[in-house]
């Protein structure tokens, strides 16, 4: 069973930036995708990013040209740089390991972050 632990998240000002990072246990990192998903509260969660095992990325609309998704697989590791943060991203970011649906995935316990006005 992976293991994911992310880390990074925090308060910040709107406009201001955060990486959140997420380290996953195993052996089978650089074959899997990877994703961070958010949930705010009271909101269905949603798809931040992904990236392919090869390196092929993807975004919400709501983010594209704000936040960048990176692995480095010596590392185990995924990040996700968000810049030009705003009140409306703020929610619980959540790494996933594996493609598909939600269900199919492996889940990190979540890192909170919250952007003031």
């Amino acid at each position: 069973q992976v293991q994911l632990v992310e880390s990074g998240g925090g308060l910040v000002q709107a406009g201001g930036s955060l990486r959140l990072s997420c380290a996953a246990s195993g052996s089978t990192f650089s074959i899997n995708a990877m994703g961070w998903y958010r949930q705010a509260p009271g909101k269905k969660r949603e798809l931040v990013a992904g990236i392919s095992s090869g390196g092929s990325t993807n975004y919400a609309r709501s983010v594209k040209g704000r936040f960048t998704i990176s692995r480095d697989n010596a590392k185990n590791t995924v990040y996700l740089q968000m810049n030009s943060l705003k009140p409306e991203d703020t929610a619980v970011y959540y790494c996933t390991q594996g493609g598909g649906p939600p269900s199919f995935r492996s889940w990190g316990q979540g890192t909170q972050v919250t952007v003031s006005s």
